[in-house]
């Protein structure tokens, strides 16, 4: 395991930036899905099971994020 890294883009805590979509709400630059994609592989999951179990997986970059 590798810890201390940040997987994605820290945001900048601002109003009016390209993360914010308001009410004080900040938009993740990595999805939850990306996240589960990358334990599911290391649980043993296979690319047809990520498909299945995670459907909107292919909208997003990643489906290893790299830190198991």
């Amino acid at each position: 395991m590798k810890g201390r890294t940040i997987y994605g883009k820290f945001p900048t805590t601002s109003l009016g930036t390209s993360h914010d979509v308001g009410s004080g709400r900040l938009l993740p630059s990595t999805s939850v899905i990306e996240y589960a994609a990358t334990m599911g592989r290391w649980m043993g999951l296979s690319t047809a099971d990520l498909a299945t179990v995670l459907p909107n997986l292919s909208r997003f970059s990643s489906s290893n994020l790299g830190f198991l």
